[in-house]
């Protein structure tokens, strides 16, 4: 199998429906997360909308990229999302989740295999490879911290 349609399968993987690596994936730990325990605040910890959006916010990020468009995401600003008002609009944005990485999936299935080394936007960034595993590993540590903030809050913490 060609590195690309790997690297495909390992973010679809992640998001919406592998359990290889974490024994789940995004999409069973949030889609029927009601919009009151997603934005439970344990202490100083992000809150799971908080995590959720901030991996949406790379991989949209990406996908423009992928799609012709600049890189216009900051790390200064991907923790700044308004607070989610009701579960119509935590089920939105969950839709747009789910699809925005299947659009993602699909282009990185699709993305020539030599186009893996090229300069990702800027020398700066790295290659096409090296974001798209970043891209992966940083959802796997989110992954992790959703997982463990939801025990919290079955605890009652």
């Amino acid at each position: 199998m060609e590195t690309t349609n790997q690297l495909a399968l390992r973010l679809e993987e992640i998001i919406l429906n592998g359990t290889w690596v974490a024994n789940t994936n995004y999409k069973d730990q949030l889609e029927n997360l009601d919009l009151k325990t997603a934005t439970t605040q344990i202490g100083s910890l992000h809150t799971i909308a908080d995590l959720a959006q901030h991996i949406h916010y790379y991989l949209k990020g990406v996908l423009k990229v992928f799609q012709g468009g600049p890189l216009e995401i900051r790390d200064k600003f991907s923790f700044d999302f308004p607070p989610m008002g009701s579960q119509d609009e935590w089920e939105s944005f969950l839709s747009d989740f789910w699809q925005q990485t299947e659009q993602l999936v699909t282009s990185i299935g699709q993305l020539p295999e030599e186009k893996l080394s090229d300069v990702f936007v800027d020398h700066k960034y790295g290659t096409y490879e090296r974001n798209i595993n970043g891209m992966i590993e940083h959802g796997y540590y989110h992954l992790g911290q959703i997982v463990l903030i939801k025990k919290l809050i079955s605890q009652g913490m």
